[in-house]
Order: structure tokens, then C-alpha cells, then sequence
């Protein structure tokens, strides 16, 4: 396979051998190499109740997205990631949200990721370091998607309720 880009989503909320998640998502942005975004601290997404930190990089690789999605999972488990609940604590978690070669869809991966467009923990970052990406299925850029994502919407007035005018 000749050499393709990858947006990667990267997210801690758990300390680890490298120390607390902003320090284990530097671990893995250094690993990964490639052009990092800053790392930003988001909300927890399900059951967890810790502070994630969150970041995103742009990675060049001669492998195929699956082979990428392998040495993705060998980085979380040296990581000491294991197999827990989902949305639950973790050292690290690593995600391909994004590939230049275009399409994945198998029962392992899944690019686009199926969830980043309601992500603002991904697109923020992906944001500074990938602005003008175009997502293949809606044809936005990632920028577009974080603004209609995080936009402000006006409160409905008095007149919008369903008891009457």
C-alpha cells in the first residue's frame, strides 16, 4: 500500500504509566508522531465521571487501515489498556476517525468513524490541525461540522410551546 494519511482521535481520562491523561495522550501524540493537536480537557461521555483529555493527530502510514487499527490497539494495551466496560475509565483510547484513502466499513473498523460528526471532543481538536478535511459521507469539512455542532441555538419562545400562541 503506498503511503495515505489518517486523522487519529486520542483520549485518556485515567492515569498510567506515563502519569495523569494529559501526560498519557502526550505519550501516545509522541508515539504516533505526525502533527498533534493541543490536548483539551471534555466532558465524559456514558457512565464514566472523570475529565477527559483529548486530543487529535495527523499520521502518514504505509499500512492499510487495518493494520493501523492493530498497532492502534497493541499502543492501548502497552498503554495498560485492557478490555472493561464501554465508555468506562481508560489509560488511553485511540480511534482512526478519518482516512484519505476514503471508506472502511467491516465488522472490525469502521471509517469514517461512525460517531465523530457528534463529537465535539474530536472535531475541537481536529479542528486545528485538519480544518478543511472533507468528510466523505456529508461532504463537510471538519471545521463545518464543529461549528454546526457547537453553535450557539436561540432559546424557543413563549409563542413555540404546544399549549397555544
Amino acid at each position: 500500500m503506498r503511503r495515505s494519511t489518517y486523522l487519529i482521535a486520542l483520549g485518556s481520562n485515567r492515569a498510567g504509566r506515563h502519569g495523569g491523561p494529559r501526560q498519557e495522550v502526550a505519550a501516545a501524540l509522541r508515539l504516533l508522531g505526525g502533527i498533534a493537536s493541543p490536548i483539551i480537557a471534555s466532558a465524559p461521555v456514558g457512565p464514566s465521571t472523570r475529565t477527559f483529555a483529548n486530543a487529535a493527530a495527523l499520521i502518514e502510514s504505509d499500512e492499510a487501515p487495518a493494520a493501523l487499527l492493530r498497532r492502534l490497539k497493541a499502543i492501548e494495551r502497552a498503554f495498560g489498556r485492557g478490555r472493561g466496560r464501554r465508555w468506562g475509565a481508560r489509560v488511553i483510547d485511540l480511534d482512526i476517525v478519518l482516512w484519505l484513502g476514503g471508506r472502511v466499513d467491516t465488522r472490525a473498523l469502521c471509517v469514517p468513524h461512525r460517531a465523530f460528526r457528534e463529537r465535539a471532543f474530536v472535531l475541537e481538536p481536529a479542528s486545528r490541525i485538519a480544518p478543511g478535511w472533507r468528510d466523505p459521507v456529508t461532504g463537510l469539512t471538519i471545521r463545518q461540522l464543529h461549528a454546526r455542532l457547537t453553535r450557539r441555538r436561540p432559546a424557543p419562545s413563549s409563542r413555540e410551546h404546544c399549549w397555544g400562541p
